[in-house]
């Protein structure tokens, strides 16, 4: 499926059946106010009473009774096998930057299938809360108001090559690999710039980067272009 189904100027925030709390999704629509709920993500919506302008999956694990109280035109029903729930609905919508609340924890096939998803969507900008951190897929620049001392860290998805200023061990020169060289647990010495030359690296920081994070993108921060094609 590549038909476009929410195309809208400020943040969404997907919901998904994995992990997430009625909290977190509340949080989350304080900056990205357009929800959509992908498949069994939708009890939750329902239970923090918002009303998504739409349902996208395969509607496989959908309650019912939670399904009956959308509209027919909002279920967007895709029952291809080859992508997973959350690729399909982040094919689907447009906006300056996605937050996904629902796709951590839990199984942990799951997880990679949505941190794959992350790097074959590079150009959408896509932050997945976990219980107390942040994943996104960094991009061409970002920038963190760390603390010294605080985690940073950086896992390659692909062969990817970067430069960064403020972490204690810097990522200047360095070849990361997923099979060869990663970098989790870096340090901050204080602000955080990090800058990388292609899409493949997953930074992971903490919760109160979320925020901060989505106004970058919303504000026109740097992003990978559309792969050709």
């Amino acid at each position: 499926m590549s038909k476009l189904i929410i195309d809208v100027p400020e943040p969404i925030t997907l919901v998904g059946g994995g992990q997430g709390s009625a909290a977190d999704l509340a949080e989350t629509l304080t900056m990205a106010p357009h929800l959509v709920a992908v498949d069994g993500g939708l009890s939750l919506a329902l239970e923090v009473g918002t009303d998504p302008l739409a349902v996208i999956g395969d509607m496989d694990s959908v309650a019912p009774g939670a399904l009956a109280r959308i509209p027919p035109e909002r279920q967007h029903r895709v029952s291809e096998q080859q992508t997973t729930d959350f690729d399909k609905a982040l094919r689907a919508v447009r906006a300056p930057v996605v937050v996904g609340v629902g796709f951590g924890g839990g199984r942990v096939d799951h997880q990679l299938a949505a941190f794959h998803t992350l790097l074959v969507h590079a150009e959408r900008p896509t932050i997945l809360l976990a219980e107390d951190e942040i994943v996104v897929l960094a991009p061409p620049r970002v920038t963190l108001d760390c603390r010294a001392g605080e985690t940073v860290s950086l896992f390659p998805m692909v062969a990817v090559t970067g430069t960064s200023r403020g972490l204690e061990w810097p990522i200047d020169g360095l070849d990361f690999h997923p099979a060869q060289f990663i970098g989790t647990s870096n340090r901050a010495t204080g602000p955080v710039e990090i800058e990388m030359h292609a899409p493949g690296m997953l930074l992971i920081v903490a919760r109160r980067h979320l925020r901060p994070l989505v106004a970058q993108f919303s504000q026109g921060g740097a992003r990978w272009p559309a792969r050709a094609g």
